[in-house]
């Protein structure tokens, strides 16, 4: 089935702040997105938009985002119901500031805090608890690429949730394939090389693969987004840098109208 004639597969635009802004830059990008972003909001084929801001400013965000058809989510969210976490966040308090969506497992943390595949299919299982919706991020570092194991390796990523909570719970989340040698190198995945593991992931999906969203991260921009956004198996994209400017950020959704 063709993306654009399946509503289960409406194009989703996600914007990671990661570790950016302030409250009075923040304000400012905010209505310039909303604003640019609101004559496209009655057009039945438009995007579905995410903004993913740090912790400190998720209820900021979701007050200046009320009534618009922008949603917020959080960039990452604790294994753990509740307790004696200094410093972590549930995914119950995301849930309870308005969130929508998770970030779950990406490369970032992956690397820097050292999360397993483990963590990050018990943090999963947290987040649909809740009844979010989570972003599971996978990707390959540029060794794996190089050696020709990187399907090997996200498969091992992809596995590490599958074994826990079956194909049919991804009816209700979002993949996001990211390879790592891509994210804030300026390099992007060729379209026959993003075809290929999208391909590859929604094959594994089995019978739940028409009805999931697999996005691409990894230095998506305004003049590459449309030609990736062509491609039956990617259904949007998930946005570092980019979701830092407006301009920017309103044109890459527009092409994935």
């Amino acid at each position: 089935m063709d993306k654009a004639t399946n509503p289960k597969r409406r194009q989703l635009i996600v914007g990671n702040w990661k570790m950016n802004g302030n409250l009075q830059s923040n304000e400012k990008l905010l209505e310039q997105i909303r604003a640019g972003w609101a004559s496209n909001s009655s057009d039945e084929h438009s995007a579905e938009v995410v903004i993913c801001p740090p912790h400190a400013y998720l209820q900021s965000t979701a007050s200046i985002l009320k009534n618009s058809t922008i949603l917020v989510g959080g960039q990452n969210a604790s294994e753990f119901q509740s307790g004696a976490y200094t410093g972590e966040v549930s995914a119950e308090m995301l849930e309870d500031l308005g969130c929508r969506y998770v970030i779950i497992g990406h490369n970032e943390r992956r690397r820097m805090q050292r999360e397993t595949n483990e963590q990050v299919a018990q943090k999963f299982i947290e987040a649909q608890r809740v009844k979010l919706i989570p972003i599971l991020c996978v990707g390959e570092p540029s060794e794996m690429r190089e050696q020709g194991r990187h399907l090997e390796y996200l498969d091992q990523q992809l596995e590490a949730v599958f074994s826990r909570t079956g194909c049919d719970a991804f009816k209700n989340a979002v993949i996001a394939y990211e390879p790592i040698w891509a994210v804030g190198t300026g390099k992007t995945a060729t379209p026959e090389q993003a075809h290929k593991v999208h391909h590859f992931i929604r094959k594994k999906l089995g019978g739940v693969a028409e009805a999931v969203r697999i996005l691409y991260g990894g230095s998506v921009k305004a003049h590459n987004a449309e030609q990736l956004f062509a491609l039956k198996d990617i259904d949007g994209a998930l946005l570092g840098g980019a979701s830092l400017d407006a301009e920017e950020f309103l044109k890459i959704c527009r092409a994935a109208n």
